[in-house]
């Protein structure tokens, strides 16, 4: 493999708040950058050098942003295989239609994963309502339904057996009749996530691990390191290692892991891009996991993910902008600068909606716990 080296031109598949970090980091590597989104004013619009507006299924403009492009990588899942494949003809894509038509499918990659050895939590791939309604009574009552395709932050998503009155014909119908999986409700301990790098020489790094707090399905707060035991660590890590070389991905890939009150170390989902989770890897460690999308997809020596602090962050819905009355407010950010070791990151979405991620504060600290504390602390005074 050659490396593509700065100066050259990056595409990036989605104009989303990931595609604008990337493309930051890109830049501060000497690199150009385009993206293709189906938002014109897109987060990423601001900070690239061009913005194809096509929707996640137009192959045509996939296509013209890899002609002027020396290597192409996506920041959302949903791009489809056309774009993929189309966008090829023309530059690598990194990571490419093999590992994409696995990750995108939420039955194939729990498939993949079972045949590959990953750890699981009892699940069912449902294609009907009678087969999700035997599935609900097999998974014990409990049980999150998730649409096969599509969805993020808690999207397509069904709660059941959780004390409302769903159930799994009322789950089915929501979803859209459509295939779905349905995964028993676990007896957690913590969450954490691990962020793979892979490089297309086929070298690879993996970062410490990320504890992540979720309510609602999306993440409140993260922090870098977990501080998981030695042990849990390595077997986090290893799982997450073999993972990205089974699939053959280039890129980054983020694997969420659930670990048991009962200690099992279990794999939830995976993402091929740069992950929520790992945004403090700004402030934590040596080299971000903007800086080491780019590194990888340009076949680059992969940066050192060493923790020089621990870091967190808290993200910032659309809630903050809103007030009960639904009219938009300025949030107090002056106040929330104020708390030592604290940085705000905005993502220039200039419609805040509930649930919408428009930005998130970064907090470092002495501790893991520290720096929680701090972000949190921040986030109050908005």
């Amino acid at each position: 493999m050659t490396a593509i080296l700065p100066g050259a031109t990056i595409g990036i598949l989605g104009g989303g708040q990931l595609g604008r970090m990337t493309a930051m980091a890109a830049r501060s590597l000497g690199y150009r950058v385009q993206v293709m989104d189906p938002d014109p004013s897109c987060p990423a619009r601001f900070v690239v050098d061009a913005c194809f507006e096509g929707g996640w299924d137009d192959a045509r403009v996939a296509a013209d942003l890899a002609r002027g492009c020396d290597v192409v990588t996506l920041e959302i899942e949903q791009v489809s295989i056309a774009c993929l494949e189309a966008a090829a003809k023309y530059a690598p894509v990194r990571p490419n239609a093999g590992p994409m038509r696995i990750i995108q499918e939420r039955i194939l990659q729990k498939t993949w994963l079972a045949e590959h050895g990953a750890p699981l939590g009892a699940w069912r791939a449902t294609r009907s309502e009678a087969e999700l309604a035997d599935a609900v009574a097999a998974l014990g009552g409990r049980v999150f339904v998730k649409s096969a395709q599509g969805g993020y932050d808690g999207r397509s998503q069904v709660k059941i057996g959780f004390g409302d009155d769903t159930t799994a014909v009322d789950a089915w119908r929501l979803l859209g009749a459509k295939p779905c999986v349905a995964e028993k409700a676990l007896d957690l301990d913590k969450e954490i996530s691990v962020m793979v790098a892979r490089a297309p020489s086929g070298e690879t790094k993996s970062f410490p691990s990320a504890l992540n707090h979720h309510e609602h399905q999306i993440l409140e707060w993260s922090v870098i390191p977990s501080s998981v035991s030695a042990d849990l660590e390595r077997r986090a890590q290893q799982l997450a290692c073999d993972i990205a070389a089974g699939l053959g991905s280039e890129g980054l890939l983020a694997v969420e892991m659930f670990l048991t009150k009962t200690g099992e170390l279990l794999v939830n989902e995976l993402a091929p891009r740069p992950h929520n989770s790992y945004h403090a890897s700004e402030l934590a460690c040596v080299t971000s996991q903007f800086e080491q999308a780019v590194r990888a997809v340009c076949d680059l020596p992969l940066g050192d993910v060493s923790v020089i602090q621990p870091a967190a962050i808290a993200n910032l819905l659309g809630e903050v902008w809103l007030g009960e009355n639904g009219q938009t407010r300025e949030p107090r950010f002056d106040r929330a600068l104020a708390i030592p070791g604290v940085t705000l990151h905005l993502y220039e979405k200039h419609k805040p909606r509930k649930g919408r991620k428009m930005g998130h504060l970064s907090a470092v600290g002495h501790t893991p716990d520290e720096a929680v504390q701090r972000v949190m602390e921040a986030r109050k005074l908005l």
